[in-house]
Order: structure tokens, then sequence, then C-alpha cells
């Protein structure tokens, strides 16, 4: 749920949407890792000014705790 709603999110801010990919990891039935891969140009875009973009992306994640419990960690790689 979590994952498809980033990946679409992510695919409206960069240049290049087709190079975007977004894997989850359980690390435990508590922790879940989130990592989305890019193309080098458009990890500026993702992280956004300051860290707003991928603040805001964390934000979001940490209210899904809420309804499901687990903790999210959020990374963004270039390809």
């Amino acid at each position: 749920m979590i994952v498809n709603f980033i990946e679409n999110y992510a695919k409206l801010i960069v240049s290049k949407p087709e190079e975007v990919n977004v894997s989850e990891e359980k690390i435990d039935d508590t922790f879940t890792e989130i990592t989305i891969k890019a193309n080098s140009a458009d990890i500026g875009k993702l992280i956004g000014k300051n860290g707003n973009m991928i603040n805001a992306l964390k934000v979001m994640a940490n209210g899904c705790k809420a309804k499901d419990g687990v903790s999210y960690k959020i990374q963004v790689l270039s390809n």
C-alpha cells in the first residue's frame, strides 16, 4: 500500500519516471525499509530543498505506522 503510493508520488516528481524503482524489505514484523532508486539527476528532486520532500514522505509513512504498527525507513539511492 505505502510502497505503491511512494512509487507513484516519486514518478510524478522526477524527470525520468521510467527509471524510478521502489523496493520494500521487511526486516521484522515491526520494521520495514523502503528504498527509492532513481536517476542520479533526479535525486535532488526527491530529497527536495532542505530535505523537505523526503521528510514529507517520512511523515506520511509514520502516519501509516499508527494504522499497521510498522515503522518505516526510507532511503533514496541513485541508479
